[in-house]
């Protein structure tokens, strides 16, 4: 496996530990917010019932955010996997993308200023529609090489 593909499947999995830290991270502070508020667990067996009874939605909201557009960043990774196109510049995006994925999650379960998570949220955006396009105009290149 050539080392650009292993350094893409790495990303890759750095993203997916994010994610599960995240996890981690929303079921001790949901547990220990029921817990302090004496909610039973069947009290919040619904978005709508424990929107009404929880404030600390933080890494709730951040958990969810981890599983939408990063579907794109993973899925790019696969089709570049797939292809055996995994160029350096892809490799570099692919890191830059997981380190603004991880300033936006620190941010988001943290002091959440919304402006500050926007800029990461955005910066992360423009880079994997520029990785996309990118990727997608590469390709007829790389088949006449």
């Amino acid at each position: 496996m050539p080392d650009n593909a292993v350094h893409l499947i790495a990303a890759q999995l750095a993203l997916v530990l994010l994610t599960f830290g995240v996890g981690v991270r929303l079921l001790f502070s949901r547990v220990q917010e029921m817990r302090a508020k004496r909610i039973h667990p069947q009290a919040a067996s619904t978005s709508v019932q424990m929107a009404a009874r929880l404030e600390n939605v933080q890494a709730a909201d951040n958990f969810r955010n981890l599983l939408e557009v990063p579907v794109l960043f993973y899925s790019l990774g696969a089709v570049a996997l797939a292809t055996n196109q995994t160029p350096a510049w892809l490799v570099v995006g692919a890191w830059v993308f997981v380190a603004l994925r991880v300033v936006h999650s620190l941010i988001h379960c943290t002091y959440n200023r919304v402006m500050h998570r926007l800029a990461a949220f955005a910066g992360s955006f423009v880079l994997l529609v520029t990785l996309w396009v990118s990727f997608f105009l590469s390709l007829p290149l790389a088949r006449a090489v």
